[in-house]
């Protein structure tokens, strides 16, 4: 019974692969021949199979950019990046769409020892500190154990400072790691998709307009309290907004 149930897994599979792949090939058609709503529809077909790839998003954020639909095209592209973040094809084609947004917010960089910090914990992902410190970790034992038994002075001497050393940077790694993990978890982003958003100074519609956000502007969510969803501008201004006027790009 469960060699058929793996058989019919398996079939369902190759079905539903190979339909995603003719719906591909139909969207790429379709948008060749300047049918960009149409091929719209056919890569959202195979986004509701809850099938995700960079070059998914990248075919559906230019089709967006073709019919001038800011927010979308914005939207897809940033999570083309989020899966293949070193893509400088995709980081252009971003660039001229976010020449079409309206809000111009200036950037605040990290200054001293935060910029340092930050920089050098992302020079890796969470998974590849996590790694490293195994590594380092088997490192220090066998060199531990070398210097347990070794007979000559030097090969002790050698594998004792090895194995400090190992020591060492496995708590200096997992501190990377431990750092890379809280900057990942409080980077939630998301794409104003509202023509015109109006960013409230407390989550009610009767408080005070604090300022206005357009289509297309990327914002950081802080906090979420019933509908309304606190965010973070990238020059450090704060403000809620109703949830429907936002997309969270890491909703997969």
């Amino acid at each position: 019974m469960k060699q058929l149930t793996y058989i019919l897994i398996s079939l369902l599979t190759t079905f539903c692969v190979a339909q995603n792949e003719a719906l591909f090939e139909k969207a790429n058609t379709l948008y060749n021949e300047g049918k960009y709503a149409e091929a719209i529809d056919n890569y959202r077909a195979i986004l509701e199979t809850e099938k995700h790839s960079a070059d998914l998003y990248y075919n559906l954020a230019n089709a967006h950019y073709k019919l001038n639909n800011i927010a979308p095209s914005i939207y897809y592209y940033e999570k083309a990046l989020l899966l293949n973040p070193n893509d400088t094809e995709i980081k252009n084609n971003m660039a001229f769409a976010k020449n079409m947004t309206i809000d111009a917010i200036e950037v605040v960089p990290d200054a001293g020892f935060s910029k340092l910090l930050n920089t050098a914990t992302n020079k890796m992902s969470f998974d590849a500190w996590a790694k490293t410190a195994v590594g380092l970790v088997f490192c220090f034992v066998v060199l531990f154990l070398v210097y347990y038994f070794a007979y000559s002075t030097l090969n002790k001497r050698l594998a004792f400072k090895g194995s400090i050393t190992a020591f060492i940077l496995v708590f200096v790694t997992l501190a990377f790691a431990f750092h890379k993990y809280n900057l990942d978890k409080n980077d939630n982003p998301a794409i104003v998709f509202s023509h015109e958003s109006k960013v409230k100074s407390n989550p009610n519609s009767r408080s005070e307009e604090s300022f206005r956000l357009h289509e297309g502007t990327k914002v950081q969510v802080i906090e979420t309290y019933n509908d309304w969803k606190k965010i973070k501008l990238s020059d450090d201004k704060t403000g809620w907004v109703v949830s429907d006027d936002i997309k969270l790009l890491k909703d997969f």
